[in-house]
């Protein structure tokens, strides 16, 4: 998801309406031989782990070594929800509230009027300048440590306008799974998502394990500046890099620098990252597309979404042997809590 796609997809998405939710219940405990516990038996299963199996069976030949056990995955839509709206952009929308007292312009500045009296039509009517100015305005013009705390204090607080569940109990918990099996066979995990860097580096160690340093995202152009002698980043409302589509491949190489052999993802937006993953040749290599099927536990979208689309994906997984997991029948949960 890159800040074109998700400000793009906004404009699209303002009347669309959630499927119900349902509270998911606490999986059994499994045998401690299970991998993946809260992923039904199935193709999709036993695919992850003969490969993750192979690749570390020395002298076999699917034989991955470890300093090229790079796994690579999406965020938004794979590692947790993106629906109705994404989350960052429902950051943005509670910070102009929390800002607004200090800002009585706003009381007749578009945008930010019809934000504030609950008009989204009229926001989203304003196309991608005014989410563009929505989303400058909410992340920049503080100190990159500033705006952590910000992030965090968010993400602590805030809760899903449907669920009711807190942002970060709408992590997929057979997705945490699967980072920790890959970890425990040394694999290296790193999230390269549209979403933007500074957002999510505050809090994806605590719900994945994935430290900040191994973040890839979208990001705004910062500049060094002391204050009251003290060296600090100001963030900028400038565009740095765009982190979605063909810009994937373009910052694993940039900020990376080592070709995945698994990656994983959920929409259109990921498709060149699969295919740099996945159609290289070499090593044995591993494509895996979440597919939202799950209109009780979750959401279930795909080819006519405005968030998340995947048509092309799907229409070319098998072609290219990319593995695509049935939200509704592969897993036993969908949320970590």
């Amino acid at each position: 998801m890159t800040l074109g796609i998700f400000l793009a997809s906004l404009l699209a998405a303002g009347c669309m309406q959630p499927q119900n939710q349902q509270e998911i219940p606490e999986s059994k405990s499994p045998a401690a031989t299970d991998p993946l516990p809260s992923w039904n038996d199935g193709e999709a299963k036993k695919s992850i782990i003969d490969f993750v199996t192979k690749s570390v069976t020395e002298g076999g030949p699917a034989f991955i070594p470890i300093p090229d056990r790079i796994a690579t995955f999406d965020n938004d839509g794979t590692l947790w929800a993106e629906q109705p709206m994404y989350f960052q952009f429902l950051f943005a929308v509670d910070r102009i509230r929390e800002m607004a007292p200090q800002h009585p312009e706003w009381k007749t500045k578009q945008p930010f009027k019809a934000l504030l009296e609950g008009d989204m039509k009229t926001v989203l009517a304003g196309g991608e300048k005014a989410l563009l100015e929505i989303v400058m305005t909410t992340h920049a013009g503080m100190t990159t440590e500033a705006f952590e705390k910000t992030v965090k204090d968010w993400m602590a607080t805030a809760t899903h306008p449907k669920t009711g569940k807190h942002y970060n109990e709408m992590i997929y918990r057979p997705m945490v799974e699967l980072l920790h099996y890959l970890r425990d066979n040394q694999y290296k995990t790193f999230i390269v998502s549209g979403g933007g860097i500074d957002f999510m580096r505050p809090w994806v160690q605590q719900a994945y394990g994935i430290p900040p340093d191994q973040v890839v995202g979208s990001s705004g152009k910062v500049k060094y500046d002391t204050t009251d002698g003290k060296p600090v980043l100001i963030k900028l409302p400038e565009l740095n890099f765009i982190d979605d589509k063909a810009g994937k491949p373009a910052g694993i190489h940039q900020y990376i620098g080592i070709r995945p052999v698994f990656a994983a993802g959920n929409s259109d937006g990921d498709y060149e990252m699969l295919q740099w993953t996945t159609l290289a040749g070499g090593y044995p290599r591993f494509g895996l597309l979440v597919h939202h099927t799950d209109s009780v536990r979750e959401y279930a979208y795909d080819r006519q979404s405005h968030i998340g689309k995947l048509e092309k994906g799907l229409d070319d997984a098998q072609k290219n042997h990319w593995h695509v997991v049935d939200m509704k029948n592969d897993w036993k949960a969908v949320f970590i809590k």
